[in-house]
């Protein structure tokens, strides 16, 4: 189903990147961008961290659902944007910066994030995910890094990535590019409940989470965050890294390649 339009900047005339249903206690996020697989773009981001900045200002809200549409749950970043950055220059450290916020938000906000995942997710989608409080998948999900194909690394993701699954799997992950299917991603711990009805397994979770005070998931997200090693150094390295290998010839070429002749790395 097609979204509300908004105008930007620019006057022209755009879906809104996210669908929010706001129901009591629980609100539903559905990324909407399946004409780009649900790819990850600046204005995905800013709608999604004007969404948890309301969210977190709701006395009632309690647990935020992510998912995507029509079997894609998120591909990472929109390679067709950063292509439109390069035309103009170097691609800047805002976006990789932008994205780190909003995942780092995910670890902080005193509200519970659920990812949904029914479909494929790619890249920076693995870093909405391992960010994510709790995890809820079918069986037909499937999992991949595929960061290393194109010369890049998830160096944004792979911080929420370790601390999810540890050091071994996170690096297997990105050195192999390897997609895993639903069953492994649960076996590893990327996944925390796989289930062929993730509507219920979520009803289910929001009956506990629900009887929580705000302020203790505040405390507790704060608590176990110091337990870890996710500092601003940590994070400004990943941030620096991102933007550096973007910057690249080598990937920049590669990304051109596919933009605009649809053609992959491993192709040429």
């Amino acid at each position: 189903m097609p979204g509300p339009e908004v105008t930007t900047s620019e006057g022209a005339t755009r879906e809104r990147a996210l669908l929010v249903k706001r129901a009591g206690k629980l609100w539903t996020v559905v990324i909407n961008r399946v004409e780009r697989r649900n790819a990850i773009d600046g204005a995905l981001l800013d709608e999604l961290s004007r969404l948890l900045d309301e969210a977190e200002s709701d006395r009632v809200c309690k647990m935020i659902v992510l998912e995507g549409r029509e079997g894609i749950f998120c591909t990472g970043m929109d390679f067709e944007a950063v292509a439109r950055e390069f035309a103009s220059g170097e691609l800047s450290q805002d976006e990789a910066s932008r994205y780190m916020a909003v995942i780092k938000r995910f670890t902080s906000i005193p509200k519970v994030i659920v990812a949904k995942v029914e479909g494929q997710v790619l890249a920076g989608g693995v870093g909405c995910v391992a960010a994510s409080d709790l995890v809820v998948s079918n069986r037909s999900s499937q999992f991949c890094l595929s960061e290393a194909l194109w010369g890049l690394l998830p160096a944004c993701v792979t911080p929420f990535l370790i601390r999810r699954v540890g050091f071994q799997k996170a690096y297997k992950m990105t050195l192999t590019t390897e997609t895993i299917d639903a069953a492994e991603a649960w076996r590893i711990g990327l996944v925390d409940i796989l289930s062929d009805d993730c509507d219920d397994e979520v009803r289910r979770l929001l009956l506990r989470v629900g009887r929580l005070e705000e302020q203790t998931i505040r405390d507790l997200k704060q608590y176990f965050r110091r337990m870890w090693l996710i500092d601003d150094a940590v994070e400004h390295e990943a941030i620096t890294e991102m933007a550096r290998l973007f910057n690249t010839p080598r990937v920049r070429q590669n990304i051109k390649n596919y933009v605009e002749l649809r053609r992959f790395p491993w192709e040429t």
